[in-house]
C-alpha cells in the first residue's frame, strides 16, 4: 500500500501559523542541504493532496516558478507542477488547475482509495484545519516536522482535535545550517488491549 507522507513548516513551539494565519517566522534561506532533503523526500511521490485553502497558493505558486526556466527553484516547480494533485474541498466544484482532481467525499474513504491505487507515496501539505483532520483520522504514516528557529506563543496547530494520544517513532533527526531542524517520526504500534 501506498504511504502518506506529511511535510509541514512549524515553530518550535508547535505552531504552522500565526492566529491570523501569518508565517513571517518561516527560515526561508534553506541551505543546499535541506533543499537536498526535501528532493529526496518528493523523489518517491507521484501524488500530492492538499486543501483547498492552501491548493489556492500552493498550485498558482508552484506553476508560475515551473513556467520560468531561469527560476532558481524550477526543478521543485517542476516537480509540484508535473505530480498529481487531489485538492479536498467541500466549496469547489471543478478543478481549477492542471493535472489537479477534487476530493468532496469522506475524508478517510478518500484518502484510504487513494494509498491503495498502484503508485508511488503520497506527499501531503495543508492548512492547520486540512492536516489535523489527517492526523486525527490516523491517516498519516510518515511526518517530516520542519522546526524552523521561532517561537510565536500562539497560533493554529495541527495536533487540534485529537480524541486520544498518538504515539511515534522517531526515525530520524536532521539540523540543518540555516537553523531549521527536520523530525521524521512514523506512528508507534499500537499496543493491544
Amino acid at each position: 500500500m501506498r504511504k502518506l507522507k506529511l511535510q509541514v513548516q512549524m515553530t518550535v513551539d508547535g505552531y504552522v501559523a500565526g492566529p491570523h494565519s501569518e508565517m513571517d517566522w518561516l527560515a526561508i534561506n534553506w541551505d543546499k542541504e535541506l533543499e537536498n532533503y526535501v528532493k529526496e523526500l518528493t523523489e518517491s511521490v507521484d501524488c500530492i493532496v492538499l486543501g483547498r485553502k492552501l491548493a489556492e497558493g500552493f498550485i498558482p505558486h508552484w506553476a508560475a516558478v515551473a513556467a520560468d526556466p531561469d527560476h532558481p527553484e524550477f526543478a521543485a516547480g517542476k516537480k509540484f507542477t508535473d505530480t498529481h494533485k487531489v485538492v479536498f474541498t467541500k466549496t469547489l466544484e471543478r478543478a481549477e488547475w492542471d493535472n489537479t482532481v477534487l476530493a468532496n467525499g469522506d475524508l478517510v474513504t478518500e484518502i484510504t482509495q487513494l494509498k491503495k491505487q498502484t503508485g508511488n507515496d503520497i506527499i501531503a501539505y495543508g492548512g492547520a484545519t486540512f492536516v489535523s483532520a489527517l492526523i486525527a483520522q490516523d491517516l498519516v504514516d510518515e511526518f517530516h516536522l520542519f522546526v524552523n528557529p521561532a517561537a510565536i506563543g500562539d497560533g493554529l496547530t495541527i495536533f487540534r482535535g485529537l480524541s486520544r494520544q498518538q504515539k511515534l517513532t522517531l526515525k530520524k533527526a536532521s539540523a540543518f545550517d540555516c537553523g531549521i531542524v527536520v523530525l521524521c517520526y512514523e506512528p508507534a504500534p499500537r499496543q493491544a488491549g
